[in-house]
């Protein structure tokens, strides 16, 4: 991890209002402190380079938590992830390469995120990403049927479904989008400006590169990781989810 041409950012900009509360959602307390220093913390001691925290909704109580842990990058209006991604370009000008965080995701580990980057340098591909498979979305894991679904063509990846957007056939896929990315940054900044917002949401979805990589012939990769490390958190029950992995 101590490349200077790999810029990290951490999406931090979302709300809590499905947690019933006012507070950022990466402020929600976990185990003790907020869910963003359990990835914040540990990334500093492996950074050479502090990480990019993309800031939006009450911006000043998240940097006032992470003071100058992070640098910030600002997204005025909540239009989704792709958008969010796009508010950091000025930052990571020099970078050749991009992760991409949740700020909600607080089990993922910094040998993952190395594992990441190494797999991502040596193949060559234009995005490397995690996934996890499922044998199921029963008990603890039912927390994993909001996440998007690995679409793959003779066994080659050539989307992300977001559930939302997902029939039900593509619903029933185990293999989840384990949310932790890293690109090629030209090609990266070079085709955000595609994503477009026809979607459920009326978002600007980060998955939809996948689909522009693929059909432009790009090469995507992805490691699976254990499904603990991609567990995170949007509404209450999930919160409570994470504790018992927590403790």
């Amino acid at each position: 991890m101590q490349n200077n041409n790999i810029k990290v950012l951490i999406l931090a900009a979302g709300l809590g209002k499905r947690m019933g509360s006012d507070l950022p959602k990466v402020l929600t307390p976990l185990s003790g402190k907020p869910m963003i220093r359990h990835i914040v913390d540990p990334l500093n001691k492996a950074l050479t380079d502090k990480p990019i925290a993309i800031v939006g909704h009450k911006k000043e109580l998240v940097q006032a938590e992470l003071g100058d842990a992070c640098l910030y990058a600002f997204q005025e209006e909540q239009l989704g992830t792709g958008h969010a991604v796009s508010t950091a370009e000025v930052c990571c000008q020099d970078a050749k390469h991009i992760i991409v965080l949740s700020g909600d995701q607080p089990f993922i580990k910094v040998p993952t995120i190395k594992n990441l980057a190494e797999k991502h340098l040596q193949s060559g591909a234009k995005i490397t990403f995690t996934t996890t498979e499922l044998p199921d979305f029963e008990d603890w894991r039912k927390a994993f049927l909001g996440f998007g679904r690995i679409l793959r063509q003779d066994g080659q990846i050539t989307g992300i479904r977001e559930v939302k957007d997902a029939s039900e056939e593509e619903k029933n896929i185990r293999e989840v989008n384990a949310g932790c990315y890293i690109f090629d940054a030209k090609w990266l900044w070079e085709n955000l400006a595609k994503i477009k917002n026809e979607n459920s949401q009326k978002e600007y979805y980060l998955t939809d590169l996948f689909h522009i990589a693929f059909e432009e012939g790009e090469k995507i990769e992805a490691i699976k990781i254990d499904a603990i490390e991609a567990l995170g958190a949007n509404t209450k029950e999930e919160l409570e989810i994470l504790e018992k992995f927590a403790r």
